[in-house]
C-alpha cells in the first residue's frame, strides 16, 4: 500500500484505517533548531535573513540540495548596518567556529574588468600569472569542511560596485555551480552558499523611514504597510541595476528592515557582553561592570542614526564605554575583581564610573575549583548569596555570580572555557 503526504494534520495522528499516516513537513530536525536558535541569538530584527538560512541548511543537511547547482543563491538588500553582512559570518560562527570561515570578495576592488583576475588568476602566457593566486579555489572552499558538514559560504559583499565582468562572471557560478580558474582548472560550487549583498535601494529607504528617533518613523508618515513598501523598494532598485537573467539565477531576495527601538535595546544587550568578555579576556586585571538604565538610553541615543545602521551604536560604545574602562585599566584605578557601575550624570552630561564593590570575581583557593555561574538571581550587579565583604583569594567556597544583562560576565577566571562566539 502506497505512502501518501497530506500536509495538512498533526504528525501524532493515529494511523488511519485505510493505513494512511499523516505527516508533518513544518517539523525541523534537532541540528537545524540548534542553528536556527543560535542564529536568532545573534541576529536581531532579521526574522526574514534567519529563515532564508535555516530552510537552506534543513534541504542541505538531507541531502536534497538540487544537483548541479549551489546549495543557495541569496541576494541581500537594505540600508548599511542592518546586519547583511553580519549574519553570514554569524552563521559561519556558528557551523564552522569562525566568523572567518568565508571566502569573502569585497566588489569594491573589482570596478574594473582586468581585476577578475584576481579572483580566477591570470591565464598562462601574462606576465606574472604564475604569481596571480585566484582567490576562490577548491582547496579554499574546502578548508572548513568537517566529517559531518562539507558546506562552504562564498560571500560577494555589495556586489553593485563590482565590475559587468563580474556579473558575467557570476552567471555561470549561479547557474551550474562551475568556475573555470585561468589555469583551466574547474572549482565545483556544488557544496557552496553563495550570498551577495548589496546596498541597493538604501537611499529611498531611508527617506521612506526617515524621521523621528533613530531607526523609528516620524509620526507626520504613516506606518500602513511600511516593510512592503521598504521591500517593494529594494526588489525594484535590484532590478533596475542587474539583468533579467542574473536576476533568475537567484534562489532568494531578502530584504533587510531598519531596526526599531526594542531591537537596539537587544543589539546593545550584545555588545555590552562582548565588551565584558574583552574586560575578562586581558591579560592586566578582570573586572565586571554594570550600565545603568540611564547610561543605557544615552548610549542608545549617542549610538542611534538611520543613516549608518547598528554600526553607528557600536561606534558610540567604542568612543563612551571602551576608551575610558582602557584609561581606568591603564591607570590602575580597578583592581582583579571590581564592580563598575557606569552611570549617566544628568548634571555634567557625562557617563560616570564608579567602583561599586570589590571582590565582585572570587578566586577560589583550590586551584582545581571552578566557580558557578547563573545559580543565584543577581541584586545590584552581584549575586545574592555573594558574600558583601568577599574579597579575590579569601573565600575558601566558591561564590557564584550571575548576570541580569549580557554586561555581566557569566564566566569563571579560572578553568574557564574560551568563549568561541
Amino acid at each position: 500500500m502506497g505512502l501518501r503526504l497530506r500536509i495538512s494534520g498533526d504528525a501524532r495522528e493515529a494511523v488511519m484505517a485505510t493505513g494512511d499516516v499523516s505527516l508533518n513537513p513544518s517539523i525541523r530536525s534537532a541540528d537545524t533548531i540548534e542553528f536556527q536558535n543560535a542564529l536568532r541569538a545573534k541576529i536581531v530584527g532579521q526574522d526574514d535573513g534567519v529563515q532564508a538560512l535555516v530552510e537552506l541548511f534543513q534541504v542541505f543537511t538531507a541531502g536534497l540540495n538540487s544537483p548541479g547547482r549551489p546549495v543557495g543563491n541569496l541576494l541581500f538588500l537594505g540600508p548599511t548596518g542592518s546586519g547583511k553582512t553580519r549574519i553570514v559570518e554569524a552563521a559561519a560562527e556558528i557551523l564552522f567556529g569562525s566568523p572567518r570561515a568565508v571566502i569573502k570578495i569585497d566588489c569594491a576592488e573589482f570596478q574594473h574588468s582586468h581585476e577578475i583576475a584576481k579572483i580566477i588568476g591570470s591565464p598562462p602566457g601574462y606576465l606574472g600569472h604564475r604569481e596571480t593566486h585566484p582567490l576562490i579555489t577548491q582547496e579554499a572552499l574546502a578548508a572548513n569542511h568537517t566529517d559531518k558538514l562539507k558546506l562552504s559560504f562564498l560571500l560577494f559583499d555589495e556586489i553593485e560596485k563590482a565590475s559587468d565582468a563580474l556579473w558575467q562572471l557570476l552567471l555561470g557560478m549561479l547557474d551550474k555551480a562551475t568556475l573555470t580558474l585561468g589555469d583551466n582548472r574547474r572549482v565545483d560550487l556544488s557544496q557552496t552558499v553563495i550570498f551577495m549583498t548589496s546596498n541597493l535601494g538604501a537611499n529611498e529607504i531611508t527617506d521612506l523611514m526617515g524621521g523621528g528617533y533613530g531607526f523609528i518613523k516620524s509620526d507626520d508618515k504613516p506606518q500602513t504597510n511600511i516593510d512592503q513598501k521598504v521591500e517593494r523598494t529594494a526588489v525594484e532598485a535590484a532590478r533596475r541595476k542587474f539583468s533579467p537573467e542574473f536576476m533568475n539565477r537567484l534562489d532568494k531576495l531578502v530584504v533587510f528592515r531598519q531596526l526599531k527601538r526594542a531591537e537596539l535595546e537587544t543589539v546593545l544587550d550584545i555588545e555590552l557582553g562582548l565588551v565584558q568578555k574583552r574586560v575578562l579576556d586581558t591579560a592586566t586585571n578582570k573586572f565586571l561592570f554594570r550600565v545603568t538604565d540611564s547610561g543605557r538610553n544615552f548610549l542608545l541615543q549617542e549610538g542611534t542614526d538611520q543613516r549608518y545602521g547598528a554600526r553607528h551604536l557600536k561606534r558610540a560604545i567604542e568612543r563612551f564605554l571602551v576608551y575610558p574602562l582602557a584609561n581606568l585599566l591603564a591607570t590602575q584605578q580597578v583592581n582583579l575583581g571590581d564592580l563598575v557601575r557606569v552611570d549617566w550624570d544628568g548634571v555634567s552630561k557625562e557617563l560616570t564610573f564608579v567602583r561599586e564593590k570589590e571582590g565582585a570575581i572570587v578566586t577560589p583557593e583550590n586551584p582545581e575549583a571552578t566557580l558557578v555561574t547563573g545559580a543565584a538571581p543577581l541584586q545590584d550587579g552581584l549575586a545574592k548569596d555573594t558574600p558583601t565583604e568577599a574579597v579575590a583569594g579569601e573565600s575558601s567556597t566558591p561564590s557564584s555570580i550571575s548576570a541580569a544583562s549580557p554586561a555581566v560576565a557569566r564566566q569563571s577566571l579560572l578553568g574557564r572555557k574560551k568563549d568561541h562566539r
